[in-house]
């Protein structure tokens, strides 16, 4: 895993949730296209999300955004108890590094962390020392999505 030598890993701006949500509505329809059905994807990220909601969110909580090359490759966030509750890389930028980079940020200063990890982010997690608490099943939109209940201690 080859790290872009020009990543640069800084705090959330609000002026980026936009990019942010197209980099997750985009990650999410085609990083884990592979795991989940064309109806999963569009009730985990459908067209129209919450830009407020989000800004909101993004600023509560601790948000890092990774930029490579002056783009914005991944982002982000966790909150006060240690739920990382965002993070996603740019298709492009898969396989780089970006995501543990982010990881090894968010998780400093946490005993325990806790996250729901999709389908496609729980190797990622498993490999970073988190373990499978729980199957998860969430309703969206009237569609079911399974993904896993982690945690970490540190």
């Amino acid at each position: 895993m080859n790290m872009p030598s020009d990543i640069i890993i800084r705090a959330y701006r609000p002026a980026d949730c936009p990019e942010l949500l197209r980099l997750f509505f985009d990650t999410v329809h085609t990083v884990n296209a592979r795991d989940y059905s064309p109806e999963q994807l569009d009730a985990w990220a459908g067209g129209r999300p919450d830009t407020e909601a989000w800004g909101c969110s993004l600023s509560e909580h601790f948000t890092l955004v990774a930029e490579t090359s002056g783009i914005i490759s991944g982002f982000g966030d966790i909150d006060n108890s240690g739920y990382l509750d965002r993070l996603y890389v740019h298709k492009d930028f898969q396989g780089m590094g970006i995501a543990t980079a982010l990881c090894d940020r968010l998780e400093m200063g946490h005993e325990r962390i806790t996250t729901y990890a999709s389908i496609t982010a729980r190797p990622f997690f498993l490999k970073r020392g988190y373990r499978v608490v729980r199957e998860n099943r969430v309703v969206r939109h009237g569609i079911e999505l399974l993904n896993y209940f982690m945690e970490k201690t540190l």
